[in-house]
């Protein structure tokens, strides 16, 4: 089984670990854009450019399943991508975690790069799936590019400049941005505040990586031998995974060893 991801840079990471966790013996496919990135400033029809070309790389391996683990390019390039791609290639795409996070009960707050901060497909989603729950969209500009390049001050700064917009009595944050999700517990500690309810993060990692098995008829089987291998390509180029994706748990868990680094060539 092989398993393709796309995304602009590394918020790929999280859902490919996810992955792995659940079938260490499927193979992935990592396709990224660090040469494009980042995609958030760019039209719809720039993303969707972009993210076409990364799944064609990406499908040049003949991946089982293509997942867009990317807020952005799900938001603007998904219909293009099943228009391409399906139906020899499922493929999946990411939704922040609104509806669970209003199942809560409080108050929301979804942290997302500012072009996807009420675009009407995050509004749409709120619609549909907030459940009337008191729901505040917070832009979190540079904290994409700050994880990608894992610059520690930077990914601070951001991260303050997000909590200071969310509002005292969340009750839940969505992580609306895969970057963000490798970042998590550096969230919650802005935005849990002394003496406040308790803040839940909700990502997507996990439930896309659960879609993915579903649409192939695979089930999960975290004790099957880690025997997948790893493809990383970078702006179509085959490469290794870049430094800055070792410096997260979820880069090092795919570079160190446990799942073997396919030839570049």
């Amino acid at each position: 089984m092989k398993i393709a991801l796309l995304d602009s840079g590394i918020g790929l990471l999280a859902a490919a670990a996810a992955l792995h966790r659940l079938r260490p013996d499927a193979d992935l496919v990592l396709s990224s854009d660090p040469d494009g990135m980042p995609w958030g400033p760019r039209t719809a029809e720039d993303v969707t450019e972009h993210a076409l070309a990364c799944a064609r790389a990406a499908a040049e391996t003949r991946p089982d399943a293509l997942i867009v683990a990317c807020n952005t390019a799900s938001v603007h390039a998904l219909a293009a991508l099943r228009a391409e791609l399906e139906p020899a290639v499922p493929v999946i795409g990411t939704v922040p975690a609104i509806k669970p996070a209003a199942a809560g009960g409080g108050a929301v707050a979804i942290w997302a790069t500012p072009a996807t901060t009420g675009s009407a497909y995050q509004r749409r989603l709120i619609e549909e799936f907030g459940n009337g729950a008191a729901v505040t969209e917070v832009p979190c500009p540079g904290l994409a590019d700050a994880v990608q390049h894992a610059d520690d001050a930077a990914i601070d700064a951001a991260i303050a400049v997000a909590a200071a917009r969310t509002p005292h009595d969340v009750r839940a944050v969505v992580v609306g941005c895969t970057h963000y999700e490798l970042v998590t517990e550096r969230i919650r500690a802005a935005v849990q505040r002394a003496g406040g309810p308790a803040v839940t993060l909700l990502g997507s990692a996990e439930a896309v990586a659960a879609q993915a098995l579903r649409r192939l008829g695979a089930l999960p089987d975290p004790a099957a031998e880690p025997s997948g291998s790893l493809t990383v390509i970078l702006s179509g180029r085959r490469s290794e995974l870049p430094a800055s994706a070792l410096a997260y748990p979820e880069g090092a868990a795919l570079g160190a060893g446990r799942i073997r680094l396919s030839p570049s060539a």
